[in-house]
């Protein structure tokens, strides 16, 4: 297999700006969805300001994740199973496997969002929610160019999530000065939690959505690097900047002494922030979250099996539309999104180190790209993320934390 260079760097002009920030808001629509808002919830709840310093140190690891796999995505001009495969036969498809079920996983959840998004602004029920939105997203794919509509969309809901969150910080009073101390200095941490949030956000399916994004679109050689570099970071800001307004918002609820629901405890941060208004507010949020979730996890998951030479799995609409019509019956007949959810994280957290490890091995190993002058920094970086989630990974299964 050859690897693929472009000669020219493309002029930055507005369709490549919007590829940049679509391919950004790609990876940061991916990874925050119904499980973002239930896994921030549920921690903040348990490690109050504390939960700060997890979100500092996933945004560092995801730093060292995310640069990492896409200049190697972007360099080779190849997905991610593709250098797998190149670097030892038959890695790819287990790299595969493991992404796409992680992925499922999460979209069963981000059905379930769906569900449960428009029962709140709508009180129809969960089953028929998720079936509706299900329809939707499924209609989204047949009804415009695949690539254009992911940059148009996951733009619009990304911003429209940010703002109306920030309208409910406003309303929850969070103790700023209390959330700053602690996220530099916490009082407790939990190994699980850091796990279940690194997974969630840039673990799985996530971490390579943006770069598979480009590399669809065509951008992929030396040349690119600034640009790939540049959407990289911005995916990462944008995804920080809500995980952190985010965990405002549940800190000033919980630091008032109320309980979150168990079963939807996002719900409730909402809610008691605004009342009735706070609650229609997180309805649009958790619909805007989950639907560009379950849009980012079929689109990805695709791209790990779309250069297979099956022709039946060639077509990408229609797989992408059974991979959404059995997210949305497995909801319908299991439920429980929340255990899923948080499952799903912690999963997601395993697949990130193998990942990770499969890029930065290949970064070395494969001729083409040792032409490339990789920054050792930045390869380090990959390494130390390798050991820490591998690590952590290990501990939290075992149930051990700190």
């Amino acid at each position: 297999m050859k690897l693929k260079f472009l000669t020219k760097t493309p002029k930055i002009n507005g369709a490549s700006t919007g590829l940049s920030l679509g391919a950004a808001f790609l990876m940061a629509n991916s990874s925050i969805g119904p499980g973002f808002l239930t896994q921030t919830s549920f921690y903040t709840e348990q490690l109050l300001t504390s939960f700060g310093f997890v979100i500092l140190l996933s945004i560092l690891l995801d730093l060292g994740a995310q640069l990492n796999i896409w200049r190697v995505i972007t360099l080779s001009g190849m997905r991610a199973q593709e250098i797998a495969n190149l670097l030892f036969p038959g890695l790819g498809h287990l790299l595969s496997f493991l992404v796409v079920a992680g992925g499922f996983a999460f979209n069963i959840g981000n059905i379930a969002g769906c569900g449960l998004a428009l029962n709140i602004l709508t009180g129809i029920s969960f089953e028929q929610g998720a079936m509706i939105s299900g329809l939707v997203a499924i209609l989204i794919f047949w009804l415009q160019e695949i690539g254009k509509m992911l940059d148009i969309l996951t733009k619009y809901l990304g911003i429209l999530k940010i703002t109306l969150t920030f309208i409910i910080v406003y309303f929850a009073h969070p103790p700023l000065l209390e959330a700053v101390h602690h996220t530099f200095v916490p009082e407790k941490i939990s190994m699980i939690a850091i796990v279940t949030i690194v997974g969630g956000t840039v673990g799985g399916y996530i971490t390579f959505s943006g770069a598979h994004r480009l590399i669809d679109a065509g951008v992929h050689g030396e040349s690119q690097m600034p640009f790939v570099i540049k959407s990289a970071k911005t995916g990462i800001l944008i995804s920080a900047f809500m995980r952190f307004i985010l965990f405002l918002a549940a800190i000033g609820i919980v630091s008032k002494g109320i309980t979150l629901d168990k079963n939807n405890p996002a719900a409730t941060i909402f809610e008691s922030a605004a009342g009735r208004y706070g609650l229609f507010i997180f309805g649009m949020v958790l619909w805007s979250a989950a639907i560009s979730s379950v849009i980012g996890a079929s689109y990805t998951s695709y791209s790990f099996i779309k250069n297979t030479r099956i022709r039946f799995l060639k077509n990408e609409r229609l797989i992408i539309s059974v991979f959404i019509i059995l997210s949305t019956t497995l909801f319908v007949i299991l439920g429980k999104p929340k255990e899923l959810l948080l499952l799903a994280g912690l999963v997601n957290g395993f697949i990130l180190p193998f990942a990770l490890a499969i890029m930065l091995i290949a970064s070395r190993r494969l001729p083409a790209l040792n032409k490339y002058a990789y920054p050792l920094w930045i390869e380090l970086s990959g390494w130390a993320v390798v050991i820490v989630m591998g690590s952590m990974s290990i501990l939290a299964a075992f149930g051990t934390r700190f």
